[in-house]
């Protein structure tokens, strides 16, 4: 019996050398993924909020910068918009003003770099992020 012991002493560490960089990356996946997902979250409620300061003739930039702060920095946030499509005192109650915002977002666990080769992106750590906010204009 004790020659059976013997040869199974080994075993645990090779599995756990085979199980524990799978399961590593499901960890780092799932911390990036809540990340990526309060990004998103955060980078829509802003760009609505944007559009909700166009539609009410309210500063867009100050708006947004407040409403991103959490994304580690107002100067990593774009803000897109139509000059065109500004909401004016006399606008049509049909016209809406589109706010775009991209924010580039960056893992900090090793799986961006799987994320670059699953996109087709090649080996990278960013991914642009885009939320959109769209209000009808004040009449």
């Amino acid at each position: 019996m004790r020659l059976g012991r013997r040869r199974d002493g080994g075993a645990a560490a090779v599995e756990t050398a085979l199980v524990l960089p799978i399961l590593l990356l499901i960890v780092f996946g799932i911390i990036d993924f809540g990340r990526m997902l309060n990004a998103q979250i955060t980078l829509t409620e802003a760009a609505r909020e944007g559009a909700r300061a166009e539609a009410l003739g309210a500063d867009v930039d100050s708006r947004v910068d407040t409403a991103t702060r959490g994304l580690g920095g107002t100067d990593t946030v774009v803000i897109d918009w139509d000059e065109s499509l500004e909401c004016e005192s006399s606008a049509d109650p049909e016209d809406d003003a589109v706010i775009t915002l991209t924010y580039n977002f960056s893992f900090i666990t090793p799986v961006g770099g799987l994320a670059g080769l699953f996109s087709g992106e090649g080996f990278g750590g960013d991914v642009t992020i885009t939320g959109v906010g769209v209000m009808p204009c004040r009449a």
